[in-house]
This record gives structure tokens, sequence and C-alpha cells, in this order.
């Protein structure tokens, strides 16, 4: 029983408080301010503009029968059309599905059988891919649509143009029949699991609002920002940290980048006077090599921001001096954003840690147990020593699920928390510091990336008995792939097993293994478990010995 009648309250909050409604805002307070930005064509789009192809979309997706609810999938490089993309479909209630563009066709086939897409937007440079995608997926998208086409790539047949699609729509807000919700699902993003079908993670409205708030709030950001973001925005980090979703909910500009390359991003930040410029810590090194030989003026930048994986002292020294000393380096994962965050002021001193806890979320140190998870009062010591895992709170910016995977949900959501499978410890000022993985996940250049996939796909070599795959430092990427091979035919050759992967069907190209070693057996514990934190100390060894082989 409330003290006062929330009635109007309640009904505007939850109706009128979304996305959406702060991006038109902009529209109206910033119509002819740049929004968008697109350095290798030479084109921009003004939020009144921008607005108008978000329009197009939105009404040539009506016209095509698509209504709340229905899924649109797109595979897109930062582009223009991502944008569209990004806005349009919520008009009319549709689910955007942000998919990874570097999987392999038969990833996609699982990803559309599993999310059950009307309509699939892809960047020209995967059209013979998304083909195949096509044809090999059982949910058949009524169209395949290709976007973002600046190198002219052939279409294949029965796929459309963009540009056709939408050229008989026309640019005014769309009708609905519905009313917008906050908890309404309007994007969804993918991350990936222990099979080739990556966990589809849904965000509502208000996890989009307050993540948007969340950057707003730790940049900070305003409508005088211009943000360059090295990564994909289909990854969580590369659309809410500094991507379309604060940048366009802020009214600041988003410049984009399709493929990284570090000469243009020293350029791009000169000439469009780039505010923020977010990347993981590959692309920093990059970046850092790059401005050492050119030398570009970067004292617009505010801030540099990476995620991914915690920056060393010396790497973050390194760019302060090189590159700016706004150095900013965030913790989290696809289904909470970023939890914890260092700004510049934690910064040299506070780097290898990942800082303390963003200013809504928590995160702590739980026990380890070998077939339970501990509860989230069930911390380690402040000690800097004990080690546990390493779980989040942020009810604000997680749906605690994953479509259509409840086993999945109830493992890594309990209580409110995100179990994350990190592991780590942490001090008296709740300053965590992670120190690896529970399982044996490996990171590569951000992509997450199961052993246990790429195993599957080796093992199907008819010359293959066994494989264990795991990592190596890579000074580049962080992490590369190393694959460990027990022969069933003595004839086997690297060679043949590099081309095996380049041509498998499930493989991305992340996630193809950089080395290889033949082996006589795998160790394995006494139930017959591969051990790959065995193998992974070895792989370091065998690296440096030249035991580790490329093609």
């Amino acid at each position: 029983m409330r003290t006062y009648d929330d009635t109007m309250f309640i009904d505007t909050f939850e109706h009128e408080y979304t996305w959406l409604n702060g991006f038109l805002r902009n529209v109206k307070r910033f119509s002819t301010r740049n929004a968008v930005i697109d350095g290798e064509t030479n084109r921009s789009w003004t939020y009144e503009s921008l607005n108008k192809e978000a329009n197009r979309l939105a009404n040539a997706l009506q016209n095509l029968g698509l209504k709340k609810n229905d899924v649109v999938m797109i595979a897109l490089r930062n582009c223009p059309e991502f944008c569209f993309s990004y806005i349009g479909p919520r008009k009319i209630g549709v689910i955007l599905l942000a998919s990874n563009f570097n999987l392999a066709s038969g990833e996609f086939a699982l990803l559309i059988n599993h999310n059950k897409p009307r309509v699939v937007i892809y960047s020209g440079m995967i059209s013979s891919i998304m083909a195949e995608a096509g044809q090999m997926s059982e949910w058949k998208p009524e169209k395949f649509i290709l976007a973002d086409n600046i190198e002219n790539h052939e279409l294949p047949s029965g796929h459309i143009f963009y540009e056709d699609f939408i050229k008989d729509a026309g640019n005014e807000e769309p009708e609905i029949n519905f009313r917008p919700h906050i908890y309404d699902e309007v994007l969804r993003l993918c991350t990936s699991g222990t099979t080739a079908l990556p966990k589809s993670v849904p965000l509502n409205d208000i996890n989009e609002v307050l993540s948007a708030h969340d950057v707003i709030m730790h940049y900070p950001m305003n409508q005088n920002d211009v943000t360059l973001n090295m990564t994909p925005w289909f990854h969580r980090g590369g659309c809410h940290s500094g991507g379309v979703c604060p940048t366009f909910y802020a009214g600041a500009c988003a410049v984009v980048m399709r493929k990284f390359q570090p000469s243009n991003a020293l350029e791009w930040v000169e000439k469009y006077k780039i505010t923020y410029m977010m990347g993981s810590p590959s692309n920093l090194a990059m970046l850092c090599l790059a401005q050492k030989k050119e030398r570009k003026n970067l004292s617009t930048l505010k801030g540099l921001v990476t995620m991914g994986a915690p920056l060393s002292k010396a790497d973050c020294i390194r760019y302060m001096e090189v590159l700016t000393p706004n150095i900013f380096n965030g913790y989290g994962t696809t289904e909470t954003f970023w939890n914890s965050f260092l700004r510049p002021y934690n910064l040299p001193d506070g780097a290898g840690s990942v800082g303390g806890s963003c200013t809504d979320d928590e995160v702590r140190v739980v026990r380890l147990y070998e077939n339970k998870k501990a509860e989230p009062d069930d911390c380690v010591p402040y000690d800097n020593a004990s080690e546990g895992e390493i779980i989040i709170r942020a009810p604000e910016k997680t749906t605690y699920s994953y479509f259509n995977n409840d086993e999945m949900a109830r493992e890594k959501f309990y209580k409110g928390w995100m179990y994350t499978g990190d592991t780590g410890v942490w001090n008296e000022n709740l300053i965590v510091t992670v120190r690896g993985r529970k399982d044996d996940l490996i990171i590569t250049s951000g992509e997450n990336i199961y052993p246990t996939q790429i195993e599957e796909a080796i093992n199907e070599h008819p010359k293959v008995k066994d494989s264990i795959v795991t990592s190596v430092p890579d000074s580049l990427r962080g992490q590369a792939v190393a694959a460990y091979i027990v022969p069933e035919d003595k004839t086997l050759t690297i060679r043949e097993l590099f081309e095996f992967c380049t041509s498998h069907k499930m493989l991305s190209i992340y996630k193809r293994p950089r080395y290889f070693a033949i082996i006589d057996e795998l160790p394995q514990t006494s139930t017959g478990k591969k051990k790959h934190f065995e193998m992974k100390a070895r792989a370091v060894k065998d690296l440096e010995a030249g035991l580790l082989k490329k093609d």
C-alpha cells in the first residue's frame, strides 16, 4: 500500500521510459547534428536523416508482415545499415538478433534454426557463407538481404539488395498497434557456449536504457562526444561501451569502422575530433605501435576504453605515454555488460586488477565447490590470496536468462547473481583480480572460444583418433588456439589439419587453430576426462621449444 497514488507513475515509467523515446528526443533536439559518420565512404547522417532511414527499414519490414516479437537477424560489420537495423525494428516491436559476422555457414544455420528470424540482413563480404547457411538451415527466413556492399559482392540467388528492399518504403514513423513496455525484449546478443550454437542473450528495453546511463555516468558521455569503436558492435562491449546504444541515447556521434586499421583509427581521431575510442587490449597494442610511427594529434581523446582482459601495469603506462593518459578498463560479460571499471585515476597503480564494482552493480568472489554453487554470501576472505568464483549482480543490465535455454540459465543465474566461471581474488577494498577460469575458455581478440567445439570438429577428420585444444599466449590476440592431435592414421600431416579446419563449416575463422602438434596420447583423468589444464601449461613450453607448428 503506497502513501500516494502511484498509478500514473507506474503507467508512465513502464511504457514511456524506453530507449527509443530517448533517441527520438535527440532527433528533435539535435536534428541537424551528425549522428553517424562513415569515414570509408565519406557519408554522414544527421539525427533527422538517421531516423528517416530507420523508418524506411521499419516500414519495409512492416510491409512484409513483421509484427511484435518477430525476429530480424543481422550479421553486419560496423556500418550505417547496422545503425538503421538497431533502431528500425524496435519501432514496430521486432526483436533484433545481432550475430557475429565471422561465423561459419554451419554456425549461422544453427543460429537461424534456434532463433527463427523472419529476415536476415548481412554484410556483402559474407554473401557466399550466408547463401550456404540458408541452404543448410531447416528454418527458412522470408528474406535474405545483402547490405553494406561497398566491395560490390555478387548477390546470391533468391536474395535481395538492402536498397531494393527499402526503396518503396516511406520515411514516416510507422504505425503500431501495441503499447511498448520497458520489459519488452528489443535486442538479442550472442555469446559462446560449449556447443557450436552460441547462447542467445535477450535484453529488454530498460536494460538498454540503463546500460546507456551506465556509460553516460562512468565516462561521462554527452551530446558533444564523438565515438569510435575499434571492435564489432555485435558484442555487448561493442554495442554498449560507447557503441550505438549509449551514443544515440546521449545524442553523440558514432564513427563507423568496419575493420580495425590502426592508421585509419589514428587519422580519424584527428579528422573527426574523436573523444572516446573503444577496443580490445590487442587493438590498443597495435594502435600504440602505429602511433609511435605516425604521431597523430590525439589531444581530443577524453578516453581510451578497453574490455575483455585486464591491462598489465607496463602496458598501461605505455598506452598512457603514447596514446592518452585517459585509459579506462572495464570487466563484465555479454549477459551483464561491464560490472567493474577502472578509470584514469585508478591507473596505472590499479592495473592488473579489474577494479571495484560499478555504481549500480556488485561484484563478489565466492568459494569454489566441486559439485555445487556457493551461496552469494559465501565469500572468500578479503586477503588477495584466497581464490574463488567471481559473481555479478546487475539487475538493471540483464534479464537473467537465455533464449530457449533454461538449462544454461539455471547454471549461470542464481538468486539474482550471475556466476561467471571466472576465478579471482579480492582485497579489503573489494578490488577484484581475475586469476583464470573454472572451465577451459579461450579468449582470442575478445572472442570467447570453447575447446570442446573445436575438438569435435577436428575429430571428424578420418585420420584423427582424438584431439585436445588449448591456448598459447599471443602478443596481439591475447591467446591463440593450439590443437594436439592423436592420429588414427600415421600419415596425417599438419598441412592436412590446417586445410580441414579452414574448410570446416562449423569453425569460424577466429576459432581455427593457429598451431598443431601430433602426439601419441592425450593426458586424461582416471575417469577419462581430458586434462585441459595440463595441456595449457605444456603448450606454453612446446611453443617456446618449437614443437607446436604452423602450416
